[in-house]
């Protein structure tokens, strides 16, 4: 299980990931977008840019899914990231999400000097919840009616892990 930048091969299973109901799963489906908007965003800066990034997780060779984060808070004075992953159906259930965000908290407090991770789930994506406290997340707390998905409010999760907070 590795991490890496999103090539050009890895379009065409990440846009058939993004475009299928079915395939991103249930907590990720938001309705039909832009098919097109990553391969442009990969075009003009590879998908790595400092306001927001993708890696591609691999399982051995294959493309299993991405991780991704965004600048988040006060970003002039306190900047933190927003981290996600969405794996392809087959990579679920094996613990290639847990590995793929221990590898992506490894990279980002490496490599930028944010204090704060940020990830947040829907409270019924159990196995999501179970990923982020293996690699250390801290439930903070259940944010009501804050994403909306397949017509209805659905409360989010809040999980954070600092610089300074031990890891498993």
């Amino acid at each position: 299980m590795s991490l890496r930048p999103i090539g050009e091969a890895d379009l065409d299973p990440l846009e058939a990931l993004l475009h299928d109901p079915q395939a991103v799963g249930p907590f990720q489906w938001y309705g039909w977008r832009d098919p097109a908007r990553f391969r442009r965003r990969w075009a003009e800066y590879g998908l790595l840019a400092p306001e927001q990034s993708m890696l591609a997780v691999l399982a051995g060779d294959e493309f299993a899914g991405f991780v991704a984060w965004r600048q988040a808070g006060q970003v002039d004075v306190a900047p933190y990231w927003n981290v996600g992953i969405v794996l392809r159906p087959e990579a679920r259930g094996r613990g290639i999400g847990t590995q793929a965000q221990r590898l992506l908290v490894d990279y980002l407090f490496a490599h930028t000097p944010v204090m704060r991770l940020e990830a947040d789930t829907e409270d019924a994506n159990l196995a999501e919840q179970r990923a982020l406290e293996k690699c250390g997340f801290v439930r903070e707390g259940v944010q009501r009616s804050r994403g909306f998905r397949d017509g209805q409010w659905r409360d989010m999760v809040l999980y954070s892990l600092l610089r300074t907070d031990p890891r498993p």
